[in-house]
This record gives structure tokens, sequence and C-alpha cells, in this order.
């Protein structure tokens, strides 16, 4: 038996309870871990209130994907994993079918990342989402190269500040957007170029006067909903929005066609178009490895909270006060 969060519907985060489960023994292909440490995510939050990509099938229904710990037992035909060994979970799978918000989890070895030495179980819960969408979508798809100038909304998510560093390491240059005052210091330490506060700044002046008029190579947008409208005209002639995220919950118009608009791409991304593929999770967790090796790359852990504390973990995960990332670890 052991302790894992379970939800019997759809709501707020006071939906969430700690129960006893049946842990069971991995199937083929499968990996049952010791959870250490579990990274929060958005996702996590849209799959509980019912508004995520996919919808809930049945109840009760677990939560999580990303995670730290240790391998505990394998599966028929696992290899390159064995008990002991130190892992963190990618977001390669669906909360339908496993959850590693819990002491231990069952998850597919295809799921599975090596902790490099050195990182903790809770930084190997914190850097492999952030870290992957980031590199993702503005390298692997986007094909981001040194010398671009990409902008990044949401910047003091911990996607964005993985954003921040992955342009930094590629030799790009990143412009955050940050709706108030509070954060730009923290952005700037970060490795923001500059920092755009959009309450009380015009963001495409201020972008276009840092590029030269020229644009930005890259938008790396977390909101969506009618601001791609001005997002659209600060991306430079053959430049790329992409659109990673919904956080305004509002419908999305698509804005190539305007008069005066330059050439411009716009598509969709998700950081599961890099986990559930393997070699470009494989590129992927190299370029993150060498990065979080070298110093360049690093989990910006905003506050922990226990096990017991989910429901409050949560509540905070929904509120705009964090810089980087919401982690929940699990004594033993």
């Amino acid at each position: 038996m052991t302790r894992a969060v379970l939800f019997h519907g759809l709501g707020g985060p006071e939906v969430m309870r700690l129960e006893e489960v049946e842990v069971g023994e991995p199937g083929p292909g499968e990996v049952r871990i010791r959870v250490d440490a579990i990274g929060l995510n958005r996702a996590e939050v849209l799959f509980r209130t019912g508004h995520y990509i996919e919808p809930v099938k049945r109840f009760p229904a677990r939560l999580g994907t990303e995670a730290a710990g240790a391998v505990e037992a394998v599966g028929e035909g696992v290899t390159g994993f064995r008990p002991g060994d130190a892992v963190s979970t990618v977001p390669a799978f669906s909360q339908n079918d496993h959850g590693v918000y819990a002491e231990r989890a069952i998850v597919p070895a295809a799921a599975l990342v090596r902790r490099p030495e050195g990182l903790d179980a809770v930084g190997g819960a914190a850097v492999w989402m952030p870290y992957l969408t980031a590199y993702g979508g503005l390298v692997e798809v986007g094909g981001m190269r040194p010398g671009d100038t990409v902008v990044l909304n949401a910047a003091s998510s911990s996607v964005g500040l993985a954003a921040l560093h992955v342009a930094e390491r590629i030799g790009a240059t990143p412009i955050a957007v940050t709706r108030t005052a509070a954060k730009k210091e923290a952005l700037l330490k970060e490795g923001a170029a500059d920092v755009i506060v959009s309450d009380s700044e015009d963001v495409a002046e201020r972008v276009l006067a840092a590029t030269g008029g020229r644009g930005a190579e890259y938008v790396f947008d977390a909101v969506a909903g009618p601001g791609v409208r001005d997002l659209a005209r600060v991306v430079a002639e053959g430049g790329t929005l992409l659109l990673y995220g919904a956080l305004s919950g509002r419908e999305t118009p698509y804005p190539g066609f305007e008069l005066g608009m330059p050439a411009l791409n716009m598509r969709t991304y998700t950081m599961l178009e890099t986990a559930r593929r393997p070699e470009r999770l494989r590129r992927a967790a190299a370029f993150v490895t060498s990065g979080l090796r070298s110093g360049a790359f690093r989990p910006v852990v905003d506050r922990t909270f226990d096990l017991d504390g989910i429901v409050e973990a949560h509540r905070y995960l929904e509120s705009d006060a964090r810089i980087g990332k919401v982690v929940v670890t699990v004594a033993h």
C-alpha cells in the first residue's frame, strides 16, 4: 500500500485527498519508483478542473507527471534501469493512466531520465518540464539560432525562466515580458537582456526599439487569447509565434491576414511533442543534462510543501506570486 493523491470529482484544490491505495507491481515496459519529490504543473490544475487537453476518463482520478526518486522495481522488457537508480519522470504519459502524486508510483520506463550527479530530488522534480518545453519549442521545433531575439511572456513561470536560460546558452537574446515591475530585477538576474512591464509599457514599441525596428525572430507565448494580435506586431519578417499555453482562457484569433502584418509563422506547441518522441527526448535530455552539468541550467524553485500540504500547494500554484517551480517533498 502507498499514500496517493486522488480526486473524486472536478473542482478546486479542495477536491484532492490523500488516500491509501494498492501500488502493485510494474507491468511490461513499466517501472515502480519511490517518489521523493513532485514537480507541480499547470497541467494538473487544468486536469483537476476539467479544462485540460484531455478529459478525466474515470473517478477516482490521479494526478501528476513530474517527479524524482529512485527505481524500486522494473517490469518485463525494461532495460537500462535497475533498482536503486536515481531518476526523474518526464511528462510523457496521460494522467488517466499514471499519476506521481504519491509515495510510490508506477510509470512507463520510456518516461524516465537519469538524474545527473549532484542534482537532488527537489531539483530533479523541477527541471524537466520547464527545460523540455523551452528546448523543444524554441530549438527542436523552432530552430532558434545564435543572434536571434526571442520574446517571452509569463517570463517568471518555470518555463519562462528555463526559456531565458536556453536562449542565453544558444546565444540568442531573450526579452522577458511581465505584468508588474515586482519581478523585473529577478528576471534580469535570471538572464533577461531586457524586461518589459506590460501593465505600464507598450510591448510592441519596446521590442521594436530594442531590435532596431526588425522585431523578434521568436515569440514564445504562454498566454494566447486576444493578445496574440499585439504580439504578432513584434515578430520579425518570417519569424515564428509559438503558442505553448493558454493562460488567458480566451479564444485566440489568427492575426496573419491583417493589412500591414509582416509574414509570420504561427503554431501551437506542447511539451508532449518532445517527451513522447524517443529521438527528440534523447536529444533534449542530452541538451538539458549538459546544461545542468555546466551550470548554465539550474532548477529555480520558489517554494516547497510536503505531501500532506498538497491542497495548500495547489492554491499557491494557482496564485500569481511565485517565481519558478512549486515542489512537493515526500517523506519516507
